[in-house]
């Protein structure tokens, strides 16, 4: 049973549209009401993938764990074949209570983020050598991408990457005003 705590939305104030969509799902019974009964199970042909959530609490918090909590792991691992995979979420200057660190400062927040994927990885005794790729997000493309390139180069200079992660950079409108830059890490390691 779920818990009316965990429903975020307002099940009175739902369009013709979301309850359609949300019935066709199984959310719904027809009396727009939760549906326990509907939950789709587990595959059951087949076994699930295992994952494991990783955390960094010494320098960055849980998303669920905002004022306005968000419905996402930091980094997930999962396992096969004798390799470790990392997928870690969109990552930003925010600390250990879940606020914005340098507000309005691009390069002191790509640090911060910088050092929270550090941590991330190293979480799960991974560094950045094992990092094959990176998106990376920024509010302002134009005015921010030389700072952005300056940094990562001098920071991965720094550690010797070589060869260095794929990487695509993208413009766009981050989750919170205050957040200037964003970078999603995939790192691959042998166990």
């Amino acid at each position: 049973m779920i818990d009316s705590k965990q429903v975020l939305i307002d099940l009175e104030r739902l369009t013709d549209g979301e309850k359609e969509e949300m019935m066709k799902l199984g959310i719904l019974n027809e009396s727009n009401q939760l549906n326990d009964n509907h939950r789709p199970s587990p595959h059951e042909k087949r076994p699930l993938l295992e994952k494991f959530a990783v955390h960094a609490p010494q320098v960055i918090n849980e998303a669920y764990n905002y004022q306005k909590p968000s419905s996402f792991s930091r980094a997930l691992r999962f396992d096969f074949a004798g390799y470790k995979v990392l997928l870690i979420s969109g990552t930003a200057s925010v600390n250990d209570q879940g606020k914005t660190e340098h507000i309005g400062d691009f390069k002191a927040q790509l640090w911060r983020t910088y050092l929270n994927i550090t941590n991330l990885l190293k979480a799960e005794d991974m560094t950045w050598h094992d990092v094959v790729r990176t998106t990376n997000y920024l509010r302002d493309i134009e005015r921010d991408y030389a700072d952005f390139n300056k940094i990562r180069t001098t920071f991965f200079n720094w550690l010797e990457l070589d060869p260095l992660p794929a990487s695509t950079g993208i413009q766009a409108r981050l989750c919170w005003e205050t957040l200037l830059v964003e970078i999603e890490a995939i790192a691959i390691s042998k166990y």
